[in-house]
């Protein structure tokens, strides 16, 4: 596939950009997003420690600041970063399928529609594309999001904090915990929407900035230039996601609580209540969800850019 000739006579959607997509550029684009992933969901774990107790046990946890400063207080500094292990390692896996396998599946649905159908309906060829994506990357995510979640949610000292440890006792308890893939119902219910959004709104903030702002050929413009426009649009893409997902991300953080065991999605919402679901935690969220989606679209942009690739969008 790394020698591909583009055909003369057929259209073909991998020849767009400045680079053919074959298999390298593919390859390229995963581990764009294992740094763009990764690095950035493991360094705002004790944002994510954080929300997920706000989520929890929202009598208890009242506000960002407040909530950080008792938990530094109950548990100590180490604390705030329960859950970096599990957190790195699945969101640099979940990283890896989500971009690597958007570029792949963009190319391939616009390939299927043509060139005319393609231009025309844009819009839905990125949601497909990000929804098909996110499927895979929230079934390598689930087994380490479920233990993520256990790290931060559970009382101090009644469960293992260190990343080894946290794992074998999942295995341990799997007819309790529904470990590995217990929650990958409500993860999909979560990640898709957001992953939609966060492609969808991403790219068609791009598009207006180099429609409306930057009107001239994209490639003109300097990288830095280029790159700020990728991560203003990341930034303000993630605040969306932040909205259309928190329902979603709520009950994934319930559902490690040990008082909800056993308990399905629908009676879980039932109890805490919709607006409670869309709401407890949503500030915190949407200052870590807009920053990271940020810096997770300027990472992945700046090394596809050091790659000779291209960033990503445009008209």
């Amino acid at each position: 596939m790394s020698n591909l000739v583009p055909s003369t006579t057929k259209w073909d959607a991998r020849y767009l950009g400045p680079v053919p997509h074959d298999a390298s550029y593919y390859a390229k684009c995963m581990l764009g997003g294992v740094l763009a992933c990764g690095v950035t969901h493991a360094g705002i774990t004790p944002l994510d420690v954080a929300k997920c107790n706000m989520q929890v046990n929202p009598t208890k946890y009242k506000g960002l600041a407040p909530t950080l400063s008792l938990l530094a207080k109950e548990e100590g500094r180490t604390g705030l970063w329960k859950g970096f292990g599990p957190t790195f390692v699945g969101y640099s896996l979940q990283g890896m399928f989500k971009y690597g396998l958007y570029e792949f599946f963009k190319d391939t649905y616009m390939n299927a529609a043509g060139e005319e159908i393609s231009a025309q309906y844009k819009p839905l060829i990125w949601l497909a594309g990000s929804a098909s994506a996110e499927v895979f990357a929230d079934i390598a995510l689930c087994p380490l999001e479920m233990t993520k979640v256990k790290i931060q949610t559970s009382a101090t000292g009644t469960f293992p904090t260190s990343f080894g440890a946290a794992l074998t006792e999942m295995k341990k308890t799997k007819l309790e915990t529904r470990y590995p893939f217990g929650s990958l119902v409500p993860l999909w219910s979560r990640q898709i929407p957001y992953t939609m959004a966060k492609f969808f709104f991403f790219e068609k903030i791009v598009q207006v900035f180099y429609t409306h702002i930057f009107p001239e050929p994209k490639e003109t413009y300097s990288k830095p230039t280029q790159l700020g426009v990728t991560f203003a649009s990341g930034y303000l893409a993630g605040v969306v996601c932040a909205i259309v997902s928190h329902p979603a991300d709520s009950v994934v953080s319930l559902l490690g609580k040990k008082e909800n065991k056993g308990k399905g999605v629908g009676q879980i919402a039932s109890e805490v209540g919709w607006k409670s679901l869309a709401t407890k935690g949503l500030g915190t969220r949407v200052i870590m969800i807009g920053t990271l989606t940020g810096f997770q679209w300027w990472i992945y942009d700046s090394f596809k850019s050091s790659m000779g690739l291209g960033t990503t969008g445009g008209k």
